[in-house]
């Protein structure tokens, strides 16, 4: 792998450096499939660009971090590019000073592939509304993590509701997908009406009240919220005509799954790393109807 830095540059010899780093190389930008942009920290941007860099094996990517630093120094961009056999495309770390930090957009779109999809994702703490952020204007798709907002996770999505636009999505939401597929093939023999339900989790999950509510909006039943000793979703129990319908985990592995008249058994349901699911987010870059349901129930019934 090949890094270089660029002190005090601009965004037209970041893409000039680029273009002869990529010919030095013999590794053509053809490849490469989306721009993902990456706001965060300083102090989140090692964690946060392994998980990118690891996704980016599975859709090869220009990834763009942004960091922004301190607005009241000079004026100053600072770039490390790094591209080479063990990155999966290319990976340009932009350091913001002064009143660029306000302006990171103009600094991003020089920047962005040609003709493919950009994709933006906050680690950390996001724009209230997404879609009107300057970068995320950019963007056909929004990915926000509430496990890390400040203020709390499920406050974060109740608010985010409100000002959604298609294209926005959660690795809240990405994290239930092995519980929503496990469920939904839990249907796949009758197992009676649902009449009620709860979601147990460590508190103030925000997967969890997500959960419930795509429940609810499938069932049509009332499902709650529960805490439990975690870590993260611990269980899910619905009650039906016929019995109760159970799945529930005790460590990071393997969960229990309990229907009316059937012996109950084990299945794989393993916690997923941040790189795994950012990955499965990249792989869809329409809008999502059923999340948009889901996180907008979650906020009728929000009460702080």
């Amino acid at each position: 792998m090949t890094t270089f830095m660029l002190t005090d540059t601009t965004a037209g010899k970041i893409s000039a450096q680029l273009t002869l780093l990529r010919h030095q190389m013999g590794a053509p930008a053809i490849g490469m499939v989306l721009t993902l942009v990456v706001v965060c920290d300083e102090r989140d941007q090692y964690d946060s660009l392994r998980a990118a860099t690891e996704a980016a094996r599975e859709h090869p990517s220009r990834i763009l971090v942004v960091i922004k630093r301190e607005p009241d120094e000079t004026n100053r961009l600072d770039a490390e590019l790094r591209i080479g056999e063990n990155t999966p495309g290319e990976v340009v770390v932009l350091r913001l000073y002064g009143e660029l930090t306000d302006h990171a957009d103009s600094v991003v779109s020089p920047l962005l592939l040609p003709d493919t999809p950009v994709v933006a994702w906050w680690p950390g703490t996001a724009p209230a509304v997404p879609s009107k952020d300057p970068i995320g204007k950019l963007c056909l798709r929004r990915i926000t993590d509430a496990k890390d907002s400040d203020g709390g996770g499920i406050a974060a999505l109740a608010a985010r509701a409100k000002g959604y636009a298609p294209g926005d999505t959660d690795l809240a939401w990405a994290r239930l997908t092995p519980w929503r597929s496990l469920l939904a093939a839990a249907f796949d023999q009758p197992v009676g009406k649902v009449r009620r339900g709860v979601v147990e989790a460590a508190t103030a999950h925000p997967s969890a009240p997500l959960l419930a509510a795509w429940l609810s909006e499938r069932l049509g039943a009332q499902i709650k919220v529960a805490d439990s000793s975690g870590p993260g979703l611990t269980s899910v129990r619905l009650a039906t005509s016929d019995g109760d319908l159970m799945v529930s985990r005790s460590d990071a592995r393997l969960a229990k799954l309990s229907r009316p008249g059937q012996p109950d058994r084990n299945v794989a349901l393993a916690r997923r790393q941040t790189s795994e699911l950012l990955a499965e987010e990249l792989r869809r870059l329409d809008s999502d109807e059923i999340y948009e349901a889901a996180l907008k129930r979650l906020a009728r019934t929000y009460k702080p």
